[in-house]
């Protein structure tokens, strides 16, 4: 009795083997784990300077994940590779464009205070009369002049002064004429210089009160006469007074 030969029918699930899928598989799955570690270092930098984009990626990642593990149909090997691989490059360009983006630096205002100018208007014991030159001498004279009260205050010194280097008003009205000898030590006021002055600072300038200040001394002839003309001396220990203010102004009583 012949039995005949049941035939094998292959089974319908298996599927052959494909060359080309499987190298796109492995391909895929080469430039996954390349675009991870890319990624990772690129969030090891970013931690650093941004920490909020790093929560910011693990967030999207975390959402990404539930959403395809709510999808119920199956997603290919080959698929799932390529839509990981896209969206961890595009958090990886995001994640350079942030770094490459210069931060915005706002500058500072600072408010500096601004200084007054150091002067002889200014009550300081260290201020040195002699260390100006003739015109910065006058200068400081009509400074200590405003300082004290005296309105139109006015540095004429120059060619053609006729002895009068600074001119003012008094509070109380008197016309003030004062001539500046900036001298050293080794040089004195002599009785010469005030004879000239005499000479002109009642009959020229109309003076109520001529004064002479410098930085050196008087002569005793050149004291004799000032107060024969009643024109007061300043030397260089009653204008340091004066500055300082432990003295009396010149067109003040002694």
């Amino acid at each position: 009795m012949t039995v005949p030969a049941r035939r094998i029918r292959p089974r319908a699930d298996r599927r052959p083997f494909d060359l080309r899928a499987t190298a796109l598989f492995f391909a895929l799955l080469a430039l996954l784990v390349c675009a991870l570690g890319f990624a990772a270092r690129t969030l090891a930098a970013t931690a650093e300077r941004r920490p909020v984009w790093v929560v910011v990626l693990c967030l999207l990642s975390l959402f990404a994940a539930l959403g395809l593990r709510r999808r119920r149909r199956r997603l290919s090997g080959a698929r799932a590779a390529r839509r990981a691989a896209a969206a961890l490059e595009e958090g990886a360009h995001t994640a350079l464009e942030e770094l490459e983006t210069p931060e915005t630096v706002v500058p500072s205002v600072v408010v500096e205070p601004v200084a007054e100018p150091a002067g002889p208007a200014e009550y300081d014991e260290a201020y040195d009369y002699a260390a100006l030159d003739a015109d910065e001498f006058e200068q400081a004279v009509a400074a200590l002049c405003e300082r004290d009260g005296c309105s139109g205050v006015e540095v004429v010194g120059g060619a053609g002064d006729l002895g009068a280097d600074v001119l003012a008003t008094a509070p109380d009205g008197r016309r003030i004429v004062i001539q500046c000898k900036r001298y050293d030590d080794t040089y004195r006021v002599g009785s010469q210089d005030l004879q000239r002055f005499g000479g002109t600072c009642y009959a020229v300038h109309e003076a109520d009160v001529a004064v002479l200040v410098t930085t050196s001394e008087f002569t005793a002839p050149a004291v004799e006469y000032a107060e024969q003309c009643g024109i007061v001396g300043v030397d260089r220990s009653a204008l340091q007074a004066w500055h300082d203010g432990t003295g009396p102004a010149p067109w003040m009583p002694g």
